[in-house]
């Protein structure tokens, strides 16, 4: 799916969309970011201190989840529970806190299908799994271990709380020719897509038809054409290398 001259909108959180527009800058690769959401403290110390010691392993969803779990509670670094993350990055921030013995997927399965293929999560019947997250999300990982036999809760760290766009921000992406957005969760896109349709007349079908959209999941991809979009491009890796290399390959395609 050629697309010539790349320019791209980040989706991402703050930092990270931070982090991938360094990289693409290195690159020579035009972008611009939009972050949709804030973070905000959502869970409180008793809530944390009492799901602790109630669990056999911990699963950690996001950067987010881990730094506001923290900050809530502070965490031990020698925790007795089998601790997971998603992605590298989240790895990273449990592992700045002290903790050093977590499993994550590989680089290139770093989402919720990645974390579920781990051996070790494969027989977890009667398993007590807590699992660290926002406000919603996240639900097939809960479902899938629910399935396999566990009991599985949530703690909603922190919340999103989402911004609302001004028309004028869709009619900059117009004029800034954006022609590939990169969409990191299911809950972006859905927001991403609602603000475009109350932003866009109707019979302007060029976000839907035209621009590419880089997502990261199968499940991703998979929603992402159920709701009409025709060109989406898979990563199958939310990290910025990942990403940074996929749009890259683009560009010189």
């Amino acid at each position: 799916m050629p697309v010539k001259p790349l320019k791209v909108l980040i989706t991402r959180p703050k930092a990270k969309a931070q982090q991938l527009a360094l990289l693409l800058n290195q690159q020579g690769i035009v972008n611009t970011s939009q972050t949709l959401f804030d973070y905000q403290k959502n869970a409180s110390a008793h809530d944390i201190a009492t799901a602790l010691e109630n669990a056999d392993i911990l699963i950690f969803v996001s950067v987010a989840a881990v730094e506001f779990a923290h900050a809530s509670y502070p965490l031990p670094n020698n925790l007795s529970q089998t601790i997971f993350a998603v992605g590298n990055a989240t790895k990273k921030a449990l592992q700045a806190i002290g903790m050093t013995t977590i499993l994550s997927p590989p680089p290139q399965q770093e989402h919720s299908e990645g974390l579920l293929k781990l051996p070790q999560l494969s027989k977890v019947i009667g398993k007590r799994i807590i699992i660290f997250r926002g406000n919603g999300g996240r639900e097939h990982i809960a479902n899938s271990l629910t399935l396999r036999g566990a009991e599985v809760r949530y703690i909603e760290s922190y919340q999103r709380v989402w911004r609302t766009l001004p028309i004028i921000i869709a009619e900059q992406w117009r004029a800034q020719k954006i022609n590939c957005i990169v969409v990191t969760s299911n809950d972006i896109l859905l927001a991403l897509l609602k603000y475009l349709a109350s932003t866009t007349n109707s019979t302007d079908n060029y976000w839907q038809s035209q621009c590419l959209w880089v997502v990261v999941s199968d499940r991703i991809e998979k929603n992402a054409k159920a709701l009409g979009l025709k060109r989406v491009i898979n990563t199958h890796g939310a990290s910025s290398q990942i990403l940074c290399n996929t749009l890259q390959a683009l560009s010189c395609s």
